[in-house]
């Protein structure tokens, strides 16, 4: 077993709620702007990828240094170990980025660190030809932030944000791993209900199944590093193993996901299906001012529709006066809304207890956290 430095990539200002995943997984972590470094072996290489609900991706880094020119450039990409990763036939791309840096050109940056681990590889293996690259897909990266080169080495392959049950959706999908984050930044629990009114095509309601259920979020998906020799496929086995044992598919849910759009509430469905949760979420065609329930100490959680466009603001401000008055009644239940409209206390009809600076994409939101009281605790002799 080796020890690597492992990068898990997190959109800004969800970096503390990764940090805090990878610190449940047992590994000490430091934060960065956008990443969590931590150090593991294969085994906590392919446990992050199985297991992180909030980061973008897994890599390795292979190494980091000062590079002022193409030079020092090369001669220390050479320098790094490309054997212990590669195979002969490995097929490398090599994508690069750059800021504030005195290399300033991405492709020149790309070709460089290509050439010298095709050298560095050519010698290892003793190769006087051409490398063949028929073989698995390593995609590495150059990344020079104010002349300090990182190189890395992506083990996810697509995006985790891609959990596999996503069979349709609607215009501006949230990611996956935004929802698990925006959940994970409330009081909700299993034993709590849980309610999405704009749900969409039932991102947020199921990942809070998944969450409520403990269910890995890459139980249902490939990885790109599960075809490198240096982890071993039994690795890969055992973490799976893992996933399957500590999931609790008996644990009751009060999930619900409502959405004013038909065909979405079909989306929903089939997505929850796809995710095997069946009919563990309860989604139904319905307004969100139409809303009521007897159910107490619950939890909302919503990405509603922001009025970025001019002509759709006044709908929206009126839907965001409608959803105060009705949430108004649930007094027990603790609300959260994601929208970028810097009004939206005003329509809601009071202020949030606290809000939170959050980026969906590229646009700029807020968080705003209505707190609702405490559930009681339960008696012993109830539970």
């Amino acid at each position: 077993m080796g020890t690597y430095t492992i990068i898990a990539t997190s959109a800004m200002g969800l970096e503390a709620i990764v940090a805090r995943e990878v610190k449940d997984l047992g590994y000490d972590c430091r934060v960065e702007n956008g990443k969590v470094i931590f150090k593991g072996d294969e085994t906590a290489i392919a446990r992050a990828n199985m297991w992180l609900r909030t980061a973008d991706r897994i890599k390795i880094l292979v190494g980091e240094f000062k590079a002022y020119s193409f030079d020092e450039l090369f001669e220390n990409t050479k320098k790094l170990p490309w054997e212990n990763y590669l195979p002969e036939d490995a097929e490398f791309p090599v994508q690069g980025k750059s800021v504030k840096s005195k290399l300033y050109s991405v492709p020149d940056c790309q070709a460089i660190v290509k050439k010298a681990i095709v050298e560095r590889v050519r010698k290892a293996y003793k190769r006087t030809s051409w490398l063949d690259e028929t073989g698995p897909l390593f995609k590495i990266e150059v990344a020079i932030l104010k002349d300090t080169a990182s190189i890395t080495l992506d083990t996810s392959g697509q995006g985790l944000h891609k959990r596999g049950y996503r069979i349709g959706q609607g215009e501006a999908p949230l990611k996956e791993t935004l929802a698990a984050a925006l959940i994970k930044l409330t009081t909700w629990n299993p034993e709590r209900p849980f309610l999405d009114p704009f749900c969409g095509s039932g991102t947020i309601p199921i990942e809070a199944a998944m969450i409520g259920q403990n269910i890995a979020p890459g139980f249902n998906r490939e990885f790109l590093s599960e075809n490198w020799s240096f982890i071993a496929k039994d690795i890969w086995d055992k973490v799976r193993m893992e996933a399957e044992d500590l999931a609790n598919y008996d644990q009751p849910l009060e999930i619900f996901g409502t959405d004013i759009d038909h065909r979405m509430i079909n989306i929903s469905k089939e997505n929850a299906l796809e995710a095997g949760l069946g009919d563990l979420v309860k989604f139904k065609q319905m307004q969100v001012k139409d809303f009521v329930t007897d159910l107490e100490y619950g939890v909302v959680v919503g990405n509603p529709p922001y009025g970025e466009r001019l002509g759709e603001r006044p709908e929206v401000e009126k839907m965001y006066k409608e959803m105060g008055q009705a949430f108004n009644k649930l007094d027990t239940w603790s609300v959260y809304m994601l929208t970028s409209h810097e009004d939206f206390e005003q329509f809601y009809g009071k202020p949030a207890t606290k809000k939170r600076k959050l980026f969906n994409g590229f646009i700029r939101t807020d968080y705003y956290q209505y707190f609702g009281p405490r559930p009681p605790r339960k008696d012993k002799h109830e539970a």
